[in-house]
């Protein structure tokens, strides 16, 4: 089978606010959320304040039996719960049948509940305590968010978690729409999540070297690294004749999945690995090169990837790049690592629709390494399709691709 997959429904919770409307709105305007986070000296974050409670009113709503047995939620998956039940809203899924053996849940993340872990190590090794919370285990698996999920929706089909450092929620949405494709599901609920925000996550990412002093700067000259985000994107996939049996509205199609390894290096981009996502995706939805496109880059404003980015754009598009437009939201809500796929094509899904290519922010003058038809100011630009990349460390790379419902 080969079904064509539609999205239906949309969520997320970032540094930008809640929901996709304030979200959108803050990107579309150019206001980013990164600033200084008063937080054991930290800047250059894109902020998320009071992220970890999720939304009260959403789980108050849902039956308090399920809600009890969900046990104590890390931040990780109180994210990916606000942004899941705001793209079930979406979708007009809230309560209904298709929530169930043809359904699945796919959900990236980067890293398991941080602060539940970073919590239990303070009272072993610093306060001396023989005991941590018992819930520990569970709260900070890697898989509560798609489990915590799955309780509350009732959904009994395929339920996992995919972990690919920066790509997981990208490698989450494009299994996604295989499992559609197939014939194994007729919904998913797909995307990802993520809360690294904590004093140790922070101090390993600052000691790695890469996390700007300041803001996120992508294809600029004198960029500084990248920014730390935090949040949850998640997406209603559905196979066409499902969605259309029930009136469902689609936001797009969900035409086209790369994926490719570059088998190089730890954190160093390999440009003919980046080329073969970039191509797989293309050949994947049957879309011209030629053909006017918006590219949600990766775009993490390091030295290195942009710099192979841009190489990559230009070998697999050659002249015809200059008939499109490239756009690199992570100037805006950070990198959110699990999450940053899903909510990129979120973002890049509502640009497409709308017709207008939200502005790259931070960028202080061009550099020679990174020529590309840039969206510095917002401005319409009608594309055929969109085009979203995430390459991860390790070399793990996955590319999306969404047109017009």
């Amino acid at each position: 089978m080969n079904r064509r997959v539609l999205v239906t429904g949309m969520g997320c919770v970032s540094g930008l606010g809640r929901g996709v409307a304030s979200n959108w709105e803050r990107v579309e305007a150019g206001r980013g959320a990164i600033r200084s986070l008063d937080r054991d000296g930290a800047r250059g974050i894109a902020a998320w304040s009071d992220g970890a409670a999720g939304d009260a009113s959403r789980l108050a709503s849902l039956d308090a039996d399920v809600v009890r047995r969900l046990g104590r939620l890390d931040p990780l998956s109180a994210f990916a719960i606000e942004a899941a039940l705001e793209a079930i809203d979406d979708a007009g899924l809230r309560g209904g049948p298709a929530l169930s053996t043809r359904t699945a849940i796919t959900i990236g993340c980067g890293s398991g509940g941080n602060a539940t872990i970073e919590t239990a190590y303070e009272r072993l090794f610093a306060q001396g305590q023989a005991k941590v919370h018992p819930q520990t285990v569970p709260g900070s698996m890697i898989t509560a968010p798609a489990a915590h999920l799955a309780m509350l929706l009732g959904v009994h089909g395929p339920v996992f978690t995919l972990s690919s450092a920066c790509a997981s929620s990208a490698h989450a949405l494009g299994e996604a729409m295989h499992l559609i494709r197939s014939g194994r599901a007729d919904v998913v609920v797909a995307g990802g999540t993520e809360a690294c925000l904590t004093r140790g996550c922070l101090t390993a990412w600052q000691s790695l070297g890469v996390l700007a002093p300041d803001a996120c700067r992508p294809f600029s000259r004198d960029r500084r690294g990248m920014v730390l985000g935090e949040g949850a994107a998640v997406l209603v996939l559905e196979a066409e004749e499902h969605a259309r049996a029930r009136g469902a509205t689609a936001h797009a199609e969900f035409a086209g999945y790369g994926l490719s390894s570059d088998a190089a290096h730890m954190t160093a981009p390999d440009l003919d690995g980046i080329v073969a996502a970039l191509s797989m995706a293309i050949a994947d939805a049957g879309v011209s090169p030629d053909a006017p496109a918006l590219v949600s880059a990766h775009g993490t404003g390091t030295t290195l990837n942009d710099a192979a980015e841009t190489a990559a754009l230009h070998r697999v598009y050659g002249r015809a790049l200059e008939n499109h437009r490239v756009i690199a939201t992570k100037s805006a809500h950070g990198h959110m690592i699990g999450t940053t796929g899903a909510i990129e094509f979120v973002l890049g899904l509502l640009a497409l629709k709308r017709e207008v290519a939200p502005p790259v922010l931070g960028y202080l003058g061009a550099d020679p390494a990174c020529d590309l038809p840039l969206a510095l100011e917002r401005e319409a630009f009608a594309a055929d399709y969109l085009l979203s990349s995430s390459f991860a460390f390790g070399g793990l790379n996955a590319v999306l691709i969404g047109r017009r419902a």
